[in-house]
């Protein structure tokens, strides 16, 4: 089960990815939205992987 949940997730990766690369060579409108859809939720992921890691980097206060 998990692993077609897994293989789901990576389809949709792989096909956001195509969607990029055809929108920059003028594709449809749809692969448009779609290349837009995949960018913008790659932004929102790295945007919360830099949040993340400052909380890690901060100092936990217990004095050590």
């Amino acid at each position: 089960m998990i692993a077609l949940v897994l293989l789901g997730i990576l389809v949709l990766v792989v096909g956001g990815c195509v969607c990029v690369v055809w929108a920059e060579r003028g594709g449809p409108r749809w692969v448009r939205v779609v290349a837009a859809v995949t960018l913008g939720a790659g932004e929102l992921l790295r945007r919360s992987g830099k949040n993340r890691r400052r909380d890690l980097d901060r100092p936990t206060g217990d004095g050590d």
